[in-house]
Parts: structure tokens; sequence; C-alpha cells
């Protein structure tokens, strides 16, 4: 009988837990190696595994949702998703928008150029009179308009192919973070190299709807990124793709 009572005890447990569980719909680009990328038809990256992770703390179950980055702020806003898991960096004009979680990575922005440029390009303030490619819809454009020779960049927005074509010659240089700068130099045959130290501090986090469903979801993801970095788990993932712990302020 003790058995039986306890049999049903945990029946009734397991299927409140699953009716309580919710959906978090998660967008991503699916190209922005090492975040999000997919190799072999499978989505993988820091991201997935960080998102996992998170679901795993808080019983919910993650459906990612793949589309353009420049399309990704749009999606979150008209409800087809309910965050952003591809290196979304806080700002204060988003953070006017959403509702973000604490910040999972700690990064800064990074010039890059072809290889033998290295010498005359050292950093943003050689980019006067070049042509600089940055992804679409990223931070990275509004970080160049804030330098004090914004006037002087020509700023080249792009989908894709920033690194191929700043390789080939198409344009001087291209500015993203400094951690997938220099796994993408890592791991492409393309002849590219950094282009001096890091130029703006970027915190990345989860932005939700300012709405009380979106910050009751913030609130659950945030309660479970603090467990995450308590139990090194976190630490754990970050050293897994990038062979450092870029979690945490250093």
């Amino acid at each position: 009988m003790k058995k039986l009572i306890a049999a049903t005890i945990l029946a009734l447990s397991t299927s409140l837990t699953a009716a309580q569980a919710d959906v978090l719909r998660v967008g991503m680009s699916g190209g922005y190696f090492p975040f999000t990328f997919v190799k072999l038809d499978v989505l993988q990256g820091f991201e997935v595994d960080f998102m996992n992770a998170v679901a795993a703390e808080t019983g919910d179950e993650v459906e990612y949702v793949t589309m353009s980055f420049s399309g990704l702020i749009g999606a979150l806003e008209s409800g087809r998703i309910d965050t952003i898991a591809n290196q979304i960096t806080i700002t204060p004009e988003r953070e006017a928008k959403f509702a973000f979680s604490k910040p999972y990575v700690f990064d800064g922005a990074q010039v890059v150029v072809k290889k033998g440029n290295e010498a005359t390009i050292s950093g943003p303030d050689d980019l006067s009179g070049k042509t600089v490619a940055v992804n679409l819809g990223s931070n990275f454009e509004e970080l160049l308009s804030n330098l004090p020779n914004a006037t002087e960049i020509d700023v080249r927005t792009y989908e894709s192919n920033i690194a191929q074509d700043t390789a080939l010659g198409r344009v001087d240089a291209f500015v993203m973070d400094r951690v997938s700068s220099a796994q993408l130099i890592a791991e492409s045959p393309l002849p590219l190299a950094l282009a001096g130290a890091p130029f703006s501090e970027i915190r990345n986090a989860l932005p939700f709807r300012n709405d009380a469903a979106g910050q009751a979801q913030r609130d659950k993801v945030d309660a479970a990124i603090a467990r995450l970095k308590e139990n090194g788990t976190l630490s754990e993932i970050s050293n897994k793709w990038f062979g450092a712990d870029i979690t945490k302020v250093d």
C-alpha cells in the first residue's frame, strides 16, 4: 500500500510539473559561430548549450526559431518568439524597450582586417577614410557612429560574408565581438587578423518583452542564470566553446 501511495504521489507530481512547464521560444540566427551555428544540420553553439542549461533549471521546454539576425528584434516585438539568444548587447535604446536578463557574457568590440593590414589599421582610430562592414541589425553600427571619427567611416551593413569581403579586399575591415572574431580567425582559412585591442565593453543578455508575462519569464530565467553561475555550469559551457570563461568580468 505504501509503495502504491508513493507511486501515486510521484505520478501526480510529474503530471503537475509537466502541466506547469512552459515552452520558451528562443530566436537565434544559426549563423554566428561559435555562439549559434548549424553543422551537419544540427543547431549548436554556446547559446544553444546555455539555453538548454537554463531550461533544465526552469523545467521549461525550449523551442528554437532560426531566422536572419536582422529579423530577430521584430519577431520578439511581434510575439513570434519570447527572447533572443544571439549575443544581444544591452544598449540604452534596447533597455528602454525590453526587459533584459542579467548579463551572461562580457566581451568587447573588435576590428578585424585582411592579414598584413594590421600594421596600418591598429584599431578604431585608424578607420577614418575606410570602408567597414558590420552585421545588419547588430549594435556595432551604433558603436561606430559614436566614435570621434564616425563621420569619416564608411559603414556597410551585411547579412553575411563580412569576413569574406574583408579578406578579398572589398572592404577595409569589419567589426564584431572579440570572442567571435578570434574564433573565426582560428577556424577559417581566410587571411584575417585582429587589428588592435577591443575598444568597447559589451554586456550580452536575453531580452524579453517589457510586459507582465515577459517580466515573469525574465525573472524565472534570471534565477536559473544565477544558479548556473553558482554551480559552475555557465563557466563549463564557456570553456567548452572558447577555452576561457567569458561569462564574468575579468
